[in-house]
């Protein structure tokens, strides 16, 4: 298993099983519709390259394997191996939250101030909600697109299934659902319409209230 895995990464890396190193193999087999192994051996080694050519291919994997990879692999330090396990688990890991972070269900954490989790696979069938806040024994659905589905939003029959789907949710847990609209700036997502900051607190403190 180990060494496909070391064949399968330097094939790849070195580009041998590509259309310029052995042809359009999907293609050409398909071309050739054969009915046995013998059968797309011989139309390979005859319409397409000799068997030579495919042993040349696999002498030069080898001398990447032991030459190219063997002597990176010699030049890999204890220190390179903790220095990337602490990348790994400490950096990179801070990057994707930053990331995270950016997104509109990460702003709209940092807004209201309360936990956001998503929702079960089900209630985005039922119920069109993607998010949802927790608060005493009720629920708040938030649905967040992106500003291009705003006009397909305006539409009567795409307005009439979100009412009615969100009306459901809210007889069954409490609270109103609330779509989130995002536009992008400057490669950042950002929610178009501030404001539905203030009427999801409200929801909060009406559903505290009860």
């Amino acid at each position: 298993m180990a060494k496909e895995w070391i064949l399968n990464q330097a094939m790849n890396r070195w580009g041998l099983n590509k259309k310029n190193s052995v042809g359009p193999v999907s293609d050409l087999i398909r071309k050739c519709t054969p009915k046995t192994l013998e059968d797309w051996k011989k139309y390979y080694f005859e319409k397409v390259h000799p068997e030579e050519y495919l042993e040349e291919l696999g002498k030069k994997l080898y001398v990447k394997i032991t030459e190219v990879i063997q002597y990176e692999v010699a030049e890999v330090t204890e220190k390179d191996c903790i220095d990337y396990i602490k990348d790994v688990v400490i950096s990179r890991t801070f990057d994707g939250y930053q990331t995270e972070i950016q997104t509109i269900y990460g702003q709209l954490q940092k807004f209201l101030g309360v936990p956001i989790k998503p929702a079960p696979d089900e209630w985005d069938r039922l119920y069109n909600v993607d998010f949802f806040i927790e608060v005493k024994d009720k629920y708040i659905g938030l649905q967040i697109k992106p500003v291009t589905f705003e006009h397909t939003f305006e539409d009567y029959k795409w307005k009439e299934m979100q009412e009615t789907t969100h009306k459901k949710f809210q007889q069954k847990f409490g609270g109103r659902v609330f779509t989130i609209f995002s536009v992008k700036e400057d490669d950042k997502k950002k929610i178009k319409d501030p404001e539905v900051i203030d009427e999801i607190k409200k929801e909060i403190k009406r559903l505290e209230k009860m």
